[in-house]
């Protein structure tokens, strides 16, 4: 059987499949349904300093090849998570996790992120800096070089373990912001993060979710994605995340041969809650199938 084990910044990974950030929760209910240690790790639900209601309801939309979500952050806040998240998901994940964090000012990540580096369980923090500046107008980290960089140094500043700053695509060049958090020291990127979508009821003439508009996830996507994967990949000199639509072990080697390292599976999950245990399943036969002896040497391969 060919190699399927990668490096994601200093950490050996057995795989390169990584369930996405909102979309596994916090493992031990995947759990019950299968052996969630067949994975390379998994992002779990974004956290944030104090703890979220969400969005009013409703808050999911379902598209073609695709689903549009405006959960809206919901976490039980970053103290809970340690105190009652995390022991339960050591009880049945026996391998670091990637822990997602949101914020609304860069004090807030900062927060945040020393509490979670200070944590056995965690081996890398994912910064996703799509969120509101509130101090900013309300526009996102992640649109602005500057704004992103300047979450990156504050969260390395306070950090000792791999930082990866997971990218918005609803920006005009993310090569630039993806080269900006490099420069500010991240060490890894991730995107990309949803698109921006809306949904209207032809019935009742409004939108279809509560918050008008969404993040817009699945296989739709799945091309943008690699896209920019492949900009960034080639342009960063630190390790890169993909995701975005992928939902087969064809998509993960697709993904790696843009330039990613490794391949977060999102809604896929969604769809069928064992779609990252098919996927890893599935990689020795897709690797056979196209003669590949190791998953490392095929990552950036398309140049």
């Amino acid at each position: 059987m060919g190699k399927l084990n990668v490096n994601l910044c200093g950490i050996e990974l057995d795989n390169p499949v990584i369930p996405a950030s909102g979309t596994f929760g916090f493992g031990y209910e995947f759990a019950e349904l299968y052996d969630i240690n067949c994975l390379g790790t998994f992002s779990f639900k974004g956290t944030t300093r104090d703890a979220r209601f969400g969005n009013p309801t409703p808050r999911i939309a379902e598209c073609t090849s695709g689903l549009i979500n405006a959960v809206g952050l919901q976490n039980p806040g970053v103290e809970r998570v340690i105190a009652e998240e995390l022991p339960k998901l050591k009880a049945c994940f026996h391998k670091p996790v990637m822990a997602n964090v949101s914020g609304f000012s860069v004090e807030d990540y900062a927060y945040t992120c020393q509490l979670l580096d200070k944590e056995d369980q965690v081996g890398w923090l994912e910064v996703n800096v799509s969120c509101p500046n509130v101090h900013g107008g309300g526009m996102s980290f992640g649109t602005q070089p500057e704004a992103a960089a300047e979450v990156t140094r504050a969260v390395k500043a306070v950090t000792t373990k791999p930082v990866i700053i997971k990218l918005s695509p609803n920006v005009t060049d993310i090569v630039a912001i993806a080269k900006a958090c490099e420069e500010a020291g991240a060490d890894g990127i991730s995107l990309i993060n949803t698109m921006l979508g809306m949904r209207i009821n032809l019935n009742t003439r409004k939108p279809v979710i509560a918050n008008t508009m969404g993040g817009f996830s699945g296989p739709a996507i799945f091309p943008v994605a690699v896209r920019m994967v492949y900009q960034v990949a080639h342009a960063v000199n630190i390790p890169v995340i993909g995701i975005g639509g992928v939902s087969s072990a064809e998509d993960v080697i697709e993904m790696m041969l843009a330039g990613a390292t490794a391949v977060e599976v999102g809604a896929a999950n969604l769809v069928n809650p064992y779609a990252c245990r098919d996927i890893v399943n599935d990689l020795p036969r897709v690797m056979e199938q196209y003669k590949i002896e190791s998953l490392s040497d095929i990552i950036g391969g398309v140049k």
